[in-house]
């Protein structure tokens, strides 16, 4: 129990680290409107990892938490981005947002008792028996495969 707690607690703690790197790196680059190998630029991995966290594993992390047995529908990132992307957003103001949502999410994380990352969800299509815990890693993942991205491009 011991290993799974501290495992826990440095999941946590990178969360909160790598949403502080993804925004250090985007501000570091010089043209956040150039376009990528993926067509995408900065500012655009920057609005939909910001988006991803707050309306999907942040969303479902936090709801897991709460609620008994929720269940959630399919996320379709680039529809979404389609829908409500704005480039006028600037830049440090949403990332600012990214980082606060992400420490926000990591203080309820905290003060949460163990059992409550076994917690489970489900998802429309893909089924059930989604923990708390697998939310919170896969918010991770997200970040850090974006992160991963954007070092390339700076």
């Amino acid at each position: 129990m011991k290993e799974l707690d501290e495992y826990r607690a440095n999941l946590i703690e990178r969360l909160v680290s790598a949403a502080g790197e993804f925004r250090d790196a985007c501000l570091a680059v010089q043209d956040p409107f150039a376009p990528l190998e993926d067509g995408w630029n900065i500012h655009q991995i920057a609005v939909h990892t910001r988006d991803v966290n707050l309306l999907v594993y942040g969303l479902r992390a936090s709801r897991t938490a709460e609620e008994d047995n929720p269940e959630f529908q399919n996320f379709d990132g680039d529809a979404y981005m389609m829908e409500h992307y704005d480039a006028d957003e600037p830049l440090p103001q949403l990332l600012d947002g990214f980082a606060a949502n992400v420490e926000t999410l990591a203080a309820i994380l905290k003060g949460l008792p163990a059992e409550a990352w076994s917690r489970e969800s489900r998802h429309s299509t893909l089924g059930s028996g989604f923990t708390l815990q697998t939310w919170v890693e896969r918010n991770l993942a997200h970040i850090e495969e974006h992160l991963q991205t954007v070092k390339k491009g700076i």
